[in-house]
């Protein structure tokens, strides 16, 4: 005899899967957390800063 299946339940089960992927896919194009956004930024200024100051000033 055939399994009862409620399809309500699976309907649900599959938006839920859906979105979940959705999500996922949000989170590995969106991933990086603030802190880790503020501290490459700090590098990245602190390097830039560090290259300036090593510069020669030009004579005209």
């Amino acid at each position: 005899m055939a399994e009862i299946v409620n399809l309500r339940r699976v309907k649900k089960a599959k938006a839920r899967a859906e979105k979940s992927a959705q999500a996922e896919a949000n989170r590995a194009r969106h991933g990086t957390a603030k802190a880790v956004r503020d501290l490459e930024k700090a590098r990245d200024a602190k390097a830039k800063e560090n290259l300036e100051a090593h510069k020669l000033d030009e004579e005209k």
